[in-house]
């Protein structure tokens, strides 16, 4: 086992360049890390089949597919924590497969392998599913803030960090999902968050051009409140990161629902209090499973009147942006569409258009990038995409179920002010 890491040590393996500065707790230089396998900890709400942790974590305990071979992870799970254990749970059966993976009662102890101090070198974050309570806001209160909380104990007690991936939003309450970015940077470990939207197939294969200049876009799914609304911010932010300025920041949003909703998709473009339909439709085109409008199969697009008809309970936010950029998110309730589609207006009149593509419902394919890219923050301490994109994305889907709930008021965001570059590579599979 490897021996644990006291402050003495740590401090003696950081670089000769390396300065604390005003802060105490800086992360290892990913250059000097063990040359031995990273050691993994696993920290999640519940582990059955299907389930978020299933297909995170048997990626790194199986492997998976991935460049036309059967890729293992160059790491190891090694603890497991799980709070919610149903008669489904998979996690003692893992751990009976695997014997290097030992399962924990605390937090704590899977971090520090029931030792004194930190003895893993990186920290899965899985808070989806499960039985929690949800707020007057619809908000399952998924508990990401309470484990990222005990994780930075046992950082703080142990005189050592090490990288988190944090799995879909940072937590459903901004200040906390603020303080979480806030923290890692202050103690100088990499934070990584997100789902795998953004990082799954496309189709057509493409990416925004870098530095393209954009008016409008539109984003369509049929998503859940909140968890599905994220999706829908993460897969429309990850494109428009990328356009002219890179990231500026939200002035304000604004919810809609019921015969607001109709309203506004009956005005037709933003000026007129709605959204451009032609972005609308172009978006509905991508889709692969645009249900048909009517009983009998046909190619008839849904007018108006097909999809009140379809979706009634259909809900649709408003974004705009600090750069004068337009964002709307449209949700049908049900009956139209199965996936996720974006469309923008690119200045000149141009659209770009594509499907964020979630194939194979069992194989749940689409988790292997996410995997990918996870291991790259466990090897290198640093996060291959902006957390700033997951903080964004996790105050925006915050501020627009407020909006709702406050009647569909339209708010405004200065905390959404958040200025930031993407990377000018794609990080999306391409294979």
């Amino acid at each position: 086992m490897k021996p644990p890491m006291t402050r003495r040590r740590f401090l003696g393996n950081l670089t000769a360049g390396t300065t604390l500065g005003s802060s105490l707790w800086v992360g290892a230089d990913p250059h000097q890390r063990s040359p031995l396998r990273p050691r993994i900890a696993a920290l999640t709400t519940i582990y059955h089949k299907y389930s978020h942790s299933q297909h995170i974590i048997d990626r790194f305990l199986e492997g998976y597919g991935w460049e036309g071979q059967h890729h293992r992870p160059a790491m190891d799970v090694v603890s497991l924590y799980v709070e919610q254990a149903g008669n489904n749970d998979l996690s003692r059966e893992r751990a009976e497969r695997h014997r290097q993976l030992k399962v924990y009662p605390t937090i704590a102890e899977a971090l520090t392998c029931s030792g004194s101090s930190l003895a893993v070198d990186g920290v899965l974050l899985i808070g989806e599913h499960g039985d929690y309570p949800v707020n007057e806001k619809g908000q399952t209160l998924y508990p990401r803030y309470e484990y990222f909380q005990q994780i930075v104990d046992v950082y703080r007690k142990s005189g050592r960090t090490a990288p988190i991936f944090n799995d879909k939003h940072l937590s459903w309450n901004w200040d906390r999902a603020k303080e979480m970015v806030d923290v890692s940077r202050q103690m100088g470990f990499g934070l990584m968050a997100g789902s795998s939207l953004p990082v799954t197939w496309r189709q057509p294969s493409m990416d925004l051009p870098y530095g393209a200049r954009v008016e409008e876009v539109i984003g369509v799914w049929n998503g859940w409140l909140d968890g599905g609304d994220f999706h829908v911010f993460e897969a429309v932010q990850c494109l428009m990161e990328r356009r002219h300025g890179g990231e500026t920041g939200i002035l304000s949003v604004e919810a809609f629902q019921g015969e607001r909703f109709w309203k506004a998709l009956e005005a037709g473009s933003w000026q007129a209090g709605g959204w451009d339909r032609r972005l609308l439709d172009s978006a509905l085109s991508r889709s692969n499973q645009l249900n048909p409008a009517r009983d009998t199969y046909s190619n008839t697009f849904p007018t108006t009147a097909d999809l009140r008809r379809l979706a009634p309970n259909s809900r649709a936010y408003r974004i705009e942006y600090l750069d004068g950029l337009k964002a709307s998110i449209v949700q049908f309730s049900e009956n139209v569409v199965d996936d996720c589609n974006v469309a923008a207006r690119l200045r000149g009149g141009k659209v770009f258009s594509l499907q964020f593509y979630l194939p194979y419902s069992t194989m749940r394919n689409f988790f292997s990038p996410l995997a990918h890219h996870i291991e790259t923050l466990f090897q290198t301490g640093r996060s291959p995409y902006p957390i700033e994109r997951t903080l964004l994305t996790t105050g925006l889907t915050a501020a627009s179920i407020e909006s709702l709930h406050l009647q569909q008021r339209r708010l405004e965001t200065p905390h959404l002010h958040i200025r930031y570059q993407p990377t000018r590579r794609s990080t999306f599979w391409r294979t």
